[in-house]
């Protein structure tokens, strides 16, 4: 406990001003290394982006939308590019902050920041979870009787070791994860246009052209219904972007790497999402994909091409192990930051000589291997895919709105930074409620669907079980939660009239 003023002014006064940096110990704290440079952060983002939402749930977004599933792509990429945009303001209004975690705790409270911490860390556990079994999958291509568990697992061994090494290093291979997969998206489109140019007619007679995008039979093959059942698959397709936010403390040059990062979003998506399902469906028609599996891959098995369909298997599992990279990388360093703001055990806040929180990556690999483990209780792929994946979309909504808040509080607490920042959102307040309101609506959608309603069912007993976590938190650190509520350090007599 504090002894009055004494114990006040022998302490170091709050980093700024509350809104970044939350540290109020004298004791200098181990930091990260700002070693990723414009190159790194531009794949990271595009790394964990594009990935198996996109490569493999696409097929069952197509199978129950049909060809409405590039409307439903855009309109999911434009509200989350305001999402980005809000975020990208809000880091850069502090460098200090090492992630969202950090500035929803300075404009929505210490509640905010452990509810989005711990959730936006579990959601990219369970993304990896659902990359690794997705690898599983994909193996079965060459070897069918395989177990999808053993390169599932294998692959979680060669991830951890992958990012046991110096940040940069991550950096390196996530640069080259991505490359590959940009390379392949590109020679796939080239294809794809070259194949709709000529006329190509399948052997199952299926002529390329763009017409099948446009039928009017394919648009809605289901209804409204249909259309709306494509948006959770959609959304997970999405889950990665908001990676740059991850990387802020790591970035060398933040206001010039992050915007940059940000503003490239639309084109990745008219280009990699709406580019790629263009060409599926007008090289195969919508009708002739299955929904489980990649019609990246089954595209050019359809066309009697398997040597093809075999090389773009590869890409697509190397994606999933890159988004599954990614994930990892993510899942460590919020780790790290929860740990050093206290909502974490101390002890997930040290770093190894290369300046990697090992045992931030330790415990958050031992929850991918738990989680994968449900290959063992249902080793169909897909089905496992689709049960993760709807938890995943809801943790992914529930970050976004958290960032959409600090955003709307921002602008109402901090007014000078907004009039000073050179990134502001387009839109501002009304594009942020838009927004909300949007992310609203695709939860709404969540509840239609059986599989999806039955995540949406389960999720409340894990906020019910940060609730319970937070209580106690607060109780051991109240000085602390006193000082990231107030912006000021708490004295003797406060602190009794408020106990």
């Amino acid at each position: 406990m504090m002894n009055g003023k004494q114990t006040h002014q022998q302490k170091e006064p709050l980093d700024g001003d509350l809104l970044g940096g939350h540290h109020y110990e004298s004791v200098e704290e181990e930091q990260l290394q700002r070693s990723l440079t414009n190159r790194h952060i531009q794949m990271i983002a595009i790394g964990g982006a594009i990935g198996t939402g996109l490569f493999m749930g696409s097929g069952k977004t197509l199978a129950v939308s049909g060809t409405s599933i590039i409307l439903t792509y855009l309109i999911i990429g434009f509200f989350f590019f305001f999402v980005m945009r809000a975020m990208g303001e809000l880091l850069l209004s502090n460098t200090n902050y090492k992630s969202f975690a950090d500035f929803a705790t300075a404009y929505l409270g210490p509640w905010a920041g452990f509810f989005l911490g711990w959730s936006y860390w579990l959601s990219w556990i369970v993304t990896a979870i659902a990359d690794v079994i997705v690898i599983g999958g994909y193996a079965q291509f060459w070897y069918p009787d395989l177990p999808a568990w053993i390169p599932a697992f294998t692959s979680i061994a060669i991830l951890t070791l992958l990012n046991f090494v110096a940040v940069k290093l991550f950096g390196e291979v996530e640069f080259w994860f991505a490359l590959i997969k940009i390379i392949a998206i590109i020679m796939f489109l080239l294809v794809g246009v070259y194949l709709i140019t000529i006329g190509f007619v399948s052997p199952d007679g299926v002529k390329a052209s763009l017409a099948h995008v446009v039928e009017k039979e394919s648009l809605f093959p289901y209804g409204l219904t249909g259309f709306l059942a494509g948006f959770q698959i959609a959304v997970f397709a999405f889950v990665g972007i908001e990676l740059v936010g991850t990387t802020a403390a790591e970035t060398k040059d933040p206001h010039h790497a992050l915007p940059r990062a940000i503003n490239s979003i639309p084109l990745r998506i008219l280009l990699f999402y709406i580019g790629a399902l263009v060409c599926i469906i007008a090289v195969t028609s919508w009708s002739q994909i299955s929904p489980d599996k990649s019609p990246f891959v089954e595209m050019f098995t359809l066309i009697g091409l398997p040597a093809a369909a075999s090389i773009v298997n590869f890409v697509v599992a190397t994606s999933a192990m890159s988004s599954a990279n990614s994930g990892v990388f993510a899942t460590s360093r919020m780790l790290f930051g929860l740990a050093v703001e206290k909502d974490a055990p101390k002890s997930f806040a040290r770093l190894s000589k290369s300046k990697v929180p090992v045992l931030s990556l330790m415990f958050s690999m031992f929850c991918v291997v738990v989680g994968t483990s449900i290959l063992f209780i249902v080793p169909d792929v897909m089905t496992a895919f689709i049960i993760i994946s709807a938890f995943t979309s809801i943790l992914c909504i529930f970050t976004f709105a958290m960032i959409i808040l600090s955003y709307l509080a921002y602008r109402k607490k901090a007014p000078e930074l907004h009039e000073q920042s050179a990134y502001k959102m387009p839109g501002g307040r009304f594009m942020a409620w838009f927004t909300l309101l949007f992310l609203i609506f695709v939860v709404a959608i969540l509840a239609l669907d059986h599989d999806t309603m039955i995540s949406l069912a389960f999720s409340p007993l894990w906020f019910i079980g940060l609730g319970v976590a937070y209580y106690y938190k607060t109780k051991k650190y109240a000085e602390r939660n006193w000082i990231l509520t107030h912006g000021r350090r708490i004295e003797q007599d406060e602190m009794s009239e408020n106990n």
